[in-house]
């Protein structure tokens, strides 16, 4: 079931992302969508990210019959203490020029007029914003003015500095992507704020950062029960509660594993256990 963001644009609910996939970048993108992905998450960032070799998977896909419009595309804008010194933007710009310098140059990497979602990959600083943080939001808010991009949004947030968002900026985001850890309550705070807002919350590092829930036995018991793996058991509960998932699994089987969590129904006590196991 699809989401919808509060202007009203669909969101699929699962979501495969590229970092840290390197050269295997286009066949992994590939395989995610013959698996039944149809959202894909990348950056314009070098360090992590292949964003171009996205750009050849869709070409390959466009040749095979699943057009542009078919899916989702979400893109980032990585500041420059997120990046090397392979910039996709000239880093002596001013920091309007250099969002959209990166944003053309993500059109041109993804062979696309038009962005799905696109997100700033974090704050310029760790606690609240500062005056880079509402520049370059005010030159992401202008690529959402013009219809090059449907939805925007912000990643690697805080409660506080998402609540510092929402109450001044011109439009509020559309999404926000965190790492999602069990011990926090699965990121309890922002999630709340993002509800109060009507903002889509994507989780990312479900698996990789919350090892210790796999080895918790009542998570294991509602797997047994379900029949069906931990890991679809976490997916399944992040969609429950009202969150995106992202996985970045590299094996084919597994892809289409996570798929299949949309199928499992988690009972309130289930949630319950799984919404406070790592606390």
């Amino acid at each position: 079931m699809p989401l919808t963001t509060y202007n009203n644009v669909p969101v699929p609910s699962f979501m495969y992302g590229t970092a840290w996939k390197k050269e295997a970048t286009a066949q992994l993108v590939r395989l995610a969508v013959a698996a039944g992905f149809t959202a894909i998450d990348t950056a314009n960032q070098l360090i992590h990210y292949q964003e171009a070799l996205v750009g050849d998977a869709l070409l390959a896909l466009a040749q095979q019959g699943i057009m542009r419009d078919r899916l989702f595309l979400q893109t980032k804008f990585t500041p420059t203490n997120g990046q090397d010194h392979r910039t996709p933007y000239d880093a002596s710009a001013a920091l309007t020029t250099q969002v959209v310098q990166s944003f053309d140059s993500s059109l041109v990497h993804l062979h696309t007029d038009y962005l799905d979602s696109y997100v700033l990959h974090g704050p310029y600083q760790r606690q609240v914003l500062g005056a880079a943080d509402w520049e370059v939001w005010a030159a992401i808010e202008g690529l959402y003015r013009s219809g090059k991009t449907k939805m925007i949004g912000i990643s690697n947030v805080t409660s506080e500095q998402l609540t510092q968002l929402c109450a001044g900026a011109a439009v509020k985001p559309m999404v926000v992507q965190n790492r999602c850890y069990a011990a926090l309550g699965w990121d309890k705070e922002v999630r709340e704020i993002c509800r109060t807002h009507g903002i889509i919350y994507q989780g990312f590092s479900l698996l990789t950062a919350n090892r210790e829930v796999f080895s918790d036995p009542n998570i294991r018991a509602i797997a047994q029960r379900l029949k069906t793996g931990l890991a679809q058991v976490v997916f399944r509960f992040a969609m429950q509660v009202g969150m995106l998932p992202l996985t970045g699994t590299t094996d084919q089987q597994h892809m289409k594993e996570d798929l299949q969590a949309e199928q499992l129904t988690l009972t309130a006590e289930d949630i319950q256990i799984i919404e406070t196991v790592g606390m």
